[in-house]
């Protein structure tokens, strides 16, 4: 029969182990998440993201170079215009029109060739991208060719740099150029991204890609109204809108007389006889007749 002292002893003992045994789970625990943190990049705001593999590099890109347990072979540097750097131990190296993988790889070899390492693991890190350029033109202050200066720049951004829209321009600004080797084009809504806040809607530059900023959409309003003439055509703008802007009827106008010319896909043009809670499209000719009475 177990006495109480041995009872108590084997409880102790039990709880001991069962308190070591936790311990020791908790403390593998915790060096397999600080294992996990360590190796997990740092996220820095603000800092650049590296270009996709596939980018071509050219004079004028700022790179920076590092190797795996050699921080002595880390180096930030501009690519010449032969297309080359000078790189600690095996010199000067022809990175020009070479991707950023391949880039990689010749750095390496050189590395592993010169015996100076033994397995070079090297990273390249796009910080300027100056090689690539893209044309913007249409309604901008400064329209022309555009250097791409920071890794990652949207096209609200490049249209900041060329002096924004001006007066008189549309909000969607169209870029045509080329993504996986096909053409593309998409119309890329300014308000939306910048006062919406839609960032989503605003794509990342490719070397190559023109951006158009057209003039904004006009409607033609004459006949019996205050200020005929042209108007810009607001988003959404109504048939009564329309005529609100230009000042209303005149004492002789009427709405029975109202009429919209407006051109088709085809190039025919139809009169249409509008509600006035109808929609406005773009290049419409609004005619207010004067009334008989």
């Amino acid at each position: 029969m177990i006495t109480t002292t041995t009872r108590h002893l084997l409880q102790y003992l039990i709880v001991l182990s069962m308190a070591l045994a936790g311990a020791a789970f908790a403390q593998g625990t915790q060096r397999a998440q600080g294992t996990q943190t360590a190796a997990a990049p740092a996220t820095v705001p603000g800092a650049q993201v590296q270009k996709p593999e596939q980018y071509i590099l050219g004079p004028g890109d700022v790179v920076r170079v590092s190797v795996f347990q050699n921080p002595d072979l880390t180096l930030e540097t501009r690519v010449s215009e032969q297309g080359q750097i000078s790189y600690p131990l095996v010199g000067s190296v022809a990175l020009g029109g070479l991707s950023v993988r391949e880039a990689e790889q010749r750095i390496a070899k050189a590395l592993k060739d010169g015996k100076f390492v033994l397995n070079p693991q090297v990273n390249i890190l796009l910080m300027q991208v100056r090689s690539a350029q893209i044309s913007i033109l249409g309604q901008v202050g400064k329209p022309g060719r555009y250097p791409i200066d920071q890794v990652g720049a949207k096209v609200s951004e490049m249209i900041a740099a060329a002096g924004g829209v001006v007066p008189g321009a549309s909000d969607i600004v169209t870029l045509s150029g080329t993504r996986n080797g096909r053409p593309v084009k998409l119309e890329i809504d300014l308000p939306q991204v910048l006062q919406a806040g839609k960032t989503e809607l605003d794509p990342v530059v490719q070397t190559g890609d023109i951006l158009h900023v057209d003039r904004a959409p006009l409607i033609y309003v004459y006949g019996e109204v205050q200020k005929p003439g042209v108007s810009r055509l607001e988003r959404g703008m109504t048939v009564m809108q329309a005529l609100a802007q230009s000042g209303g009827l005149t004492q002789r106008g009427t709405e029975r007389g109202l009429r919209i010319h407006r051109r088709d896909a085809a190039g025919t043009i139809n009169i249409i006889q509008p509600a006035m809670n109808d929609p406005v499209e773009r290049d419409d000719v609004i005619y207010v007749k004067e009334s008989l009475f």
